[in-house]
């Protein structure tokens, strides 16, 4: 018998937490539904969910402080928030918190299930990563740290350790823009490719130790690392 997935979904309207819930048990998952944010952190706290689905906008903790303070103590677990937000800077502000992906309401129930599905599998893939030099860094991908010759290691963000990743497994070749965000953001939309150019920034700032190192941008293309 297959072990079931554990999820926790914080969702505050009681009619499509239930639809989602019912959804999600349907495909062999074990949903924990949470009214609002912080029965969600007590319930995290408590059981040993493998992924947060989130909404934004709830009472007592909203989706993205409650985010922050999982992210304090955990870096790895994979996180989805629910928005009805659509702004540009409530995405990246998402991402910069710490999501691993969003989903914008209303949202069908099979692309839940997708996003979800495409976040544990990739949980997987870092775990059994190897460790990659860049030039004098050394990028422990598994355990997302980046450390300059014998400095001490820097924490990536989630999103920014994967970026990194697909980055240097395409070492000196263009890294197609419209495929990477489609892989790690689940489609290239405006607010994907803003997000996306946020955390290219972030890694340039990260990088900027090493002359040798360059993440340029090949407009109409997408992104190449170079060292």
């Amino acid at each position: 018998m297959n072990t079931k997935t554990t999820i926790l979904l914080a969702e505050d309207e009681p009619a499509l937490g239930q639809i989602i819930k019912e959804s999600l048990e349907t495909r062999n998952f074990d949903v924990l539904l949470c009214e609002n944010g912080e029965i969600a952190l007590d319930t995290y706290h408590t059981k040993t969910p493998k992924i947060l689905v989130l909404d934004v906008m709830m009472p007592k903790k909203d989706g993205f402080t409650l985010a922050k303070e999982i992210r304090e103590i955990d870096n790895e677990i994979p996180i989805i928030f629910l928005t009805a937000k659509s702004q540009t800077q409530d995405v990246v502000e998402g991402f910069h918190i710490g999501g691993n992906d969003y989903l914008k309401k209303p949202f069908s129930i099979e692309e839940l299930i997708v996003r979800i599905q495409n976040l544990l599998q990739r949980s997987i893939t870092q775990k059994s990563a190897e460790t990659i030099i860049i030039s004098d860094f050394t990028f422990d991908f598994p355990k997302q740290l980046l450390q300059y010759k014998n400095e001490a290691p820097k924490q990536l963000t989630h999103r920014e350790a994967h970026l990194l990743f697909h980055l240097t497994k395409n070492k000196n070749q263009v890294l197609n823009r419209s495929l990477i965000l489609n892989k790690l953001w689940g489609n290239d939309d405006f607010f994907s490719g803003r997000s996306m150019d946020v955390f290219i920034t972030k890694l340039r700032k990260k990088l900027k130790q090493d002359e040798t190192i360059q993440i340029i941008n090949v407009r109409g293309f997408g992104y190449k690392l170079v060292c």
